[in-house]
């Protein structure tokens, strides 16, 4: 790894001259609008089935509990293929791995817009799963093309900006299915999304490049499992894998729970989210032979506590997020006696800030001095949101409800953010594989979040998600803050050091 001489944070920037380029569209903002982009596109691939789900129900005569079935598929395989797309992202680049998901989500599109059969249906969302795990690639895509100084508000605007492709879904598509006309106007709007998606693809492979001229690509020293440098790192990495497979036998539980597999089923699916579970620690104990022996340098090693900390900051902040999101229409539509529509207005408040919270998030991290205290300050601040939705009920007015749950969300949003300002800090080379794993834990988050409130009131579901920030707050503590958190240099394990001139990236001349 080559030497670089980080500089100290560039207190003069403000905050108009950082937002000021996010319009530009040459160099490294270029990528970034570009990449948003991709993800956005694969959002509104991953989340096309949720606004036609009762048109299809009624169309194919599918019970609710299959169309339960359907919306778990959807998610089911989305968390273990965070963990395998990091791998790939380590191994070839973002720019190929991004084109290739890309250009995958046309064959289970067109698959789903061709399914009469419950059977197809489920293959198809299956797949449509890895599609929703192209977020974690333009994490890495956007490390290579920003300094750290600048890095969380660009991180920011990727993710909040990327993930309106679930709001455009939702939205647009039933406009584009009415427009296309007929009872299979939402197969049509289905299978176009993946048609969109797989030529934006292809046109992705050959718009951006993987680093900047002049930067080599640094790939992981390890293919098959995220590499770490201690043993207890080793021991740490074990204990983090077992949940990321575990979900997936909550997920067959809860198919079991609503009667759509059989007892014999449920076995059989436990038994092979445990062969894999076993498999994955295998590799991890195998890969990682050299960290074993504690034979790496101290150069060369890095926190991996940080990264624990961080899967449990998004297993709070994005988890909470995707579970409330699921469940807020039901709460206010119970709690106040409204319609599904009122109840679904009201409810969307808590995303509607999306597209600014998480920059904004991001942003703090950059301008605040400490990308630690940041994070630790918006996971207390969700904590106390949860805590006052907690004492929502019926003899609140509905305005004062939408404001707290939208105060909540804000929290929440901006911790995204934070996460991922410090993600891509914590070890270049491996940062796809730690972007994955992290994101993974959101996708926990949200599935073990909303599993508990099966069996608890909403007062209680908030409380306990309210209860679990604090504890990440506390652990928070831990995170160590990256020596170049705040470098105008741009991080690079090879090469040489870049730097930023008149805001565009350039090698640094050899001295």
């Amino acid at each position: 790894m080559s030497s670089i001489q980080c500089s100290p944070p560039d207190r003069g920037l403000g905050l108009g001259s950082r937002i000021a380029p996010l319009w530009s569209f040459k160099g490294a903002y270029r990528v970034l609008h570009l990449t948003w982009f991709a993800f956005f596109l694969s959002f509104v691939v991953w989340f096309n089935f949720a606004p036609f789900a009762k048109t299809i129900g009624a169309q194919l005569h599918l019970s609710k509990a299959q169309l339960v079935t359907l919306g778990l598929c959807n998610v089911a395989l989305t968390v273990p293929a965070r963990i395998f797309v990091g791998m790939a992202l380590d191994r070839f680049g973002p720019r190929r791995t991004y084109s290739a998901i890309l250009m995958f989500s046309v064959v289970p599109c067109t698959i789903f817009a061709l399914g009469h059969s419950f059977t197809v249906l489920v293959v198809s969302r299956l797949l449509l799963g890895i599609v929703g795990a192209g977020f974690v690639v333009g994490i890495r895509m956007v490390s290579e093309w920003f300094p750290p100084a600048e890095l969380g508000t660009a991180e920011g605007v990727y993710g909040g900006w990327g993930n309106f492709g679930a709001s455009a879904a939702a939205f647009g598509l039933p406009a584009l299915a009415a427009w296309l006309g007929g009872p299979d106007g939402w197969r049509w709007a289905i299978a176009l999304t993946g048609v969109i998606a797989a030529a934006y693809g292809l046109a992705y492979r050959f718009l951006v490049a993987d680093t900047p001229d002049g930067v080599a690509y640094v790939t992981s020293r390890k293919k098959a499992g995220l590499e770490v440098t201690s043993p207890g790192a080793v021991r740490g990495l074990v204990a983090l894998t077992v949940p990321v497979w575990a979900v997936l036998g909550i997920i067959a539980w809860r198919i079991w729970y609503v009667k759509v597999i059989s007892t014999a089923g449920l076995v059989v699916a436990l038994a092979a989210v445990a062969a894999l579970l076993a498999w994955q620690v295998a590799t991890v104990v195998r890969v990682n032979d050299k960290a074993r022996a504690d034979d790496y340098p101290a150069e060369d090693r890095y926190p991996f506590r940080s990264v624990a900390v961080l899967c449990l900051a998004y297993f709070c902040t994005f988890g909470s997020e995707l579970a409330v999101v699921s469940m807020l229409p039901t709460f206010f539509g119970e709690t106040w006696n409204l319609g599904t529509g009122a109840a679904g207005l009201a409810a969307s408040a808590f995303a509607f800030m999306n597209l600014v919270t998480r920059p904004g998030g991001g942003l703090l991290s950059d301008v605040l001095g400490s990308r630690r205290r940041t994070l630790i300050v918006l996971l207390g601040g969700l904590a106390i949101g949860f805590i006052a939705m907690s004492m929502l009920g019926s003899g609140w007015p509905l305005a004062g409800a939408i404001a707290v749950s939208m105060g909540c969300s804000i929290f929440g949003q901006a911790g995204n953010g934070a996460v991922y300002a410090v993600v891509p800090l914590v070890k270049k080379r491996v940062s796809g594989q730690i972007s994955g794993l992290v994101g993974a834990y959101g996708n926990i988050g949200g599935s073990a979040f909303l599993t508990m409130l099966l069996f608890v009131t909403p007062r209680q579901f908030f409380l306990v998600i309210g209860a679990a920030s604090v504890v990440a707050a506390v652990l928070g503590r831990f995170l160590v803050e990256p020596d170049n958190s705040f470098s105008s240099v741009l991080v690079t394990e090879t090469a040489g050091p870049v730097e930023v001139v008149d805001r565009k990236l350039v090698p640094v001349p050899a001295r």
